[in-house]
This record gives C-alpha cells, structure tokens and sequence, in this order.
C-alpha cells in the first residue's frame, strides 16, 4: 500500500471517529443521567428557554449516533468491514446527526419564541 491522499484522507476519516463517538456519547449520557440540559437543541450557543421540553430528543440524536459511530469503530477494527460500507455508515451517520441537531434546534427556539409572544 502507498502512502497518497486517499490513505490519507481514510485515516483523518477513521482517527475522527473516536473524539466524535466520545462528545455524542456524553452528551446523551448529561442529559440522561446528569440532567444537564445547558447543550440541549442549541441555537447560537444558546439553549432554548423550555430545554427540557427538548432534551429526549437531543439525548436520542446524540445517543444513536454515538452508538452507530461505535460500531462501526468496532467492525472495522475487528472484522475489517470493506472501506465502501463503513464510510457510508460513518458519513451518513455524520451528517444525519448534523441536520438532525440543527432542525431541532431551530424548531425548539422557533416554538420558544410564538409560545413568548
């Protein structure tokens, strides 16, 4: 195997695999168990004013991912799943996650600001 970009970028992939699983993971863990609801359906770094309202589903958006991310930690490490599958798996897991906190967090302060008015 040579060294080129494509290595490259497969590695930069994987290695990202590890710090994401690990934040998607606590945060579903704080708002389960530590019912911390400060990094619940963000919008400009703010929550919203009902986060609790909010927080199953941020819980289930961070959770599902960090499990998914997981295993596919896992199958490629311990039965070398082929490099088409695990890096669908892995981007369609990111960016889903992606889309999901954002229109969650859109709509949790979009609700928060007619429920004010």
């Amino acid at each position: 195997m040579t060294f080129d970009i494509s290595v490259a970028l497969t590695w930069i992939l994987f290695l990202a695999l590890f710090p994401l699983a690990f934040f998607w993971l606590r945060r579903a863990w704080r708002i389960l168990v530590k019912r911390d609801f400060s990094e619940v359906a963000l919008k400009r770094g703010e929550p919203p004013p009902d986060a609790e309202r909010w927080a199953p589903y941020e819980m289930a958006i961070n959770g599902l991912a960090g499990i998914v991310v997981v295993f596919v930690i896992v199958a490629v490490v311990a039965y070398g799943i082929p490099y088409d599958t695990w890096t669908a798996i892995a981007g369609s897991t990111i960016w889903c996650k992606f889309f999901a906190s954002f229109a969650l967090g859109r709509h949790a302060h979009t609700l928060g600001a007619k429920q004010k008015a």
